[in-house]
């Protein structure tokens, strides 16, 4: 058994000893005593805890296999066959080395015919088409929204999604009766291309480096600037230069419980919002909340007095709330007078394009009294829920 699944199955047992003991020390009036509470809550550390070193065993096992990986490809060819580069534009391997080969200085004739192919509208070049999929890939597992939401790439400067504003119903006549007419009413939805920048210095030191893994350090150093802005704006954007988050008012997810309480949640509520979603997006739905919030929530039972939340028992596999995975993000917002702190639905529904071409422009002069060189990236993207009643969320009182 992996070290990973030794901790889960821990985790789980400390679970069942906590909800054990809440079962047995609770009074007739479902209070534990201030004795009992210190000892609950170091229980309740001890589970996070746990919690914690699982995530950091998966993160230095994901490291692992990275730094395991081999450095060098093996000659599996003679030397006199030469391979011919039969991908063209951005997709070659002589606009790859041009590319980086620009973005070192090492400028040439032969560089600059190149790059003509990717020569940016608003100055720069466009990136290889190999490392843009990388780009987006890196993105996608830094990002937990990503995952489950739908994601496509587009050229063109806004996609047009036909929606279903309203259905048609059928109708009970007499024999020989008129017919109503009720048919189906289609919208659109539209998602466009904001811009999304990030700035990256690297000491000339480097840059004339030739072992510095330059692309590798631009492919980093980008999504952890991008990643967090991304994942807040899919959340909480207000459309206002950036995409209109899941959570936002207008044109976001459905409410479909409001608390009582502002600052706390029963599992009535948890178990009326799973029902507020329709059957049909309930198939694929799933739980996506702040830890803040999971906090709250992990004590809570049923009317049969069962917990609502239970821990996971294998490695690769979410929480479930209800029988639903649950998924945490620090930009949904926390348990606070009228905040949207839950939503519970299929993320498929939510959308998120991403444009074709990502730049990266040299800046020579900025930073040269420091003695390095900046590179400004720039990535397009847009996103936004297609169908509001897929997703549902909880509101707190105000």
């Amino acid at each position: 058994m992996s070290k990973i699944n030794e901790l889960m199955t821990t985790r789980a047992k400390a679970w069942e000893d906590a909800k054990a003991f809440l079962d047995s020390h609770r009074n007739d009036k479902g209070i534990l005593s201030a004795e009992d509470t210190e000892t609950y809550d170091k229980m309740e550390k001890e589970i996070a805890d746990l919690t914690r070193e699982i995530e950091r065993q998966q993160r230095a096992d994901a490291l692992e296999r990275q730094l395991s990986a081999p450095t060098s490809t093996p000659i599996t060819e003679k030397p006199e066959a030469k391979k011919t580069d039969d991908k063209t534009g951005r997709a070659s391997d002589t606009y790859k080395n041009a590319f980086w080969n620009q973005m070192r200085d090492r400028s040439s004739i032969e560089v600059r015919n190149a790059l003509s192919e990717g020569v940016d509208t608003e100055g720069g070049f466009l990136v290889p088409e190999t490392f843009e999929k990388n780009l987006i890939t890196a993105l996608h597992d830094d990002l937990i929204f990503r995952k489950l939401a739908h994601t496509f790439t587009t050229s063109t400067g806004v996609h047009r999604i036909p929606v279903v504003a309203s259905r048609g119903v059928a109708s009970w006549v007499e024999e020989a009766g008129a017919i109503p007419e009720s048919d189906d009413t289609f919208g659109q939805k539209s998602i466009g291309a904001h811009k999304l920048t990030a700035l990256i210095k690297v000491s000339e030191e480097l840059l004339n480096d030739s072992a510095f893994d330059l692309e590798g350090y631009f492919r980093d150093e980008f999504t952890k600037r991008m990643s967090s802005a991304e994942e807040e704006a899919f959340l909480i954007g207000n459309g206002n230069g950036k995409p209109l988050g899941l959570f936002t008012d207008a044109e976001g997810a459905e409410v479909g419980v409001t608390a009582a309480s502002a600052t706390e949640i029963t599992a009535d509520e948890i178990i009326n919002l799973y029902y507020s979603l329709r059957a049909p997006y309930r198939k694929k739905a799933v739980w996506l909340l702040n830890d803040s919030t999971i906090a709250a929530i992990r004590k809570l039972k049923d009317n049969n007095g069962q917990y609502i939340w239970q821990a996971a028992l294998k490695e690769g596999q979410p929480d479930t709330l209800l029988g639903k995975p649950v998924y945490t993000s620090v930009s949904v917002p926390g348990i606070e007078a009228s905040a949207k702190t839950i939503a519970f639905g299929d993320l498929s529904y939510y959308w998120i394009g991403d444009r074709q071409g990502v730049t990266f422009k040299r800046l020579n002069e900025l930073y040269a009294a420091t003695g390095q060189v900046g590179f400004l990236a720039t990535k397009r993207v847009d996103a936004r829920l297609i169908v509001p009643e897929a997703v549902k969320v909880l509101q707190m009182g105000a």
